[in-house]
């Protein structure tokens, strides 16, 4: 390219130092050396120079030609996203029947699984149940049981202490001098005979009435055990042990 740059000096000196031809602005150069500076220039211009003029003199012919390829290109895309979308609609489709078919499989195994947890439920609440009316039925006869052997030992006590106190009584009425203080002695016998049989008659009361309060606390939390799985059914959050409280 160096060339070229200097064989265009030498030609602007050529014409600038050329001898004029009046009353014209022509003038007279060497034809020789000009036409010499010229091959210079032609040879020294890279080949890219030819390729970029040929590319130039034939782009209409390249413009067509990309163009056609472009269209058919947009053309084969869109015909290629037309089978990708079909195809993707078609996978779409199956995959949806493929998930419904499963959701309702596990809804009818999710239905199975809760009416055996209802079943299962309602079975343990009535053998709980069961359970709970034996145990008030044992408890409430050992209670009445030793209730009665209360009242029997308490009025058996009773008997002995009048029977003690009445013969007293009579031992001491034939004595003139000790009738005052055997009626005391005998009153007091008989106040204690009577003390003592309340006494036992009270404990009685009492030890039964602890058994029934203790019947009672064990069908409350019966009831609450029930009432806590029938809830833990309802809400779906696992499966009840209802002998969990009883275990404790």
């Amino acid at each position: 390219m160096y060339r070229v740059f200097e064989a265009l000096d030498e030609l602007v000196a050529i014409v600038e130092e050329a001898r004029g031809i009046p009353p014209t602005r022509n003038c007279i150069v060497p034809r020789g050396e000009v036409l010499e500076l010229l091959d210079d220039v032609r040879e020294a211009l890279p080949g890219e120079l030819d390729d970029a003029q040929d590319v130039l003199d034939h782009r209409d012919k390249i413009v067509s030609d990309a163009r056609n390829s472009a269209e058919a290109t947009v053309t084969g895309a869109n015909d290629q996203a037309e089978q990708t979308v079909a195809g993707a609609r078609e996978e779409a489709d199956r995959l949806l029947a493929d998930a419904k078919a499963h959701a309702d499989r596990m809804v009818a195994e999710a239905r199975a699984h809760a009416d055996h947890l209802v079943a299962t439920a309602q079975a343990e609440a009535d053998r709980i149940v069961t359970d709970g009316k034996a145990e008030y039925e044992a408890l409430t006869g050992r209670a009445r049981t030793e209730s009665e052997r209360m009242i029997a030992a308490g009025q058996a006590s009773y008997d002995r202490s009048v029977a003690e106190g009445q013969a007293e009584q009579e031992r001491l009425v034939s004595q003139t001098e000790v009738v005052r203080a055997a009626h005391g002695e005998s009153a007091r016998l008989i106040d204690a005979a009577q003390s003592e049989a309340d006494r036992l008659r009270e404990e009685c009361d009492h030890y039964v009435d602890s058994q029934l309060a203790d019947f009672e606390e064990t069908l409350h939390s019966t009831l609450r055990t029930v009432g806590r799985g029938r809830q833990q059914l309802r809400s779906g959050t696992g499966i009840p042990d209802y002998a969990a409280d009883f275990r404790r």
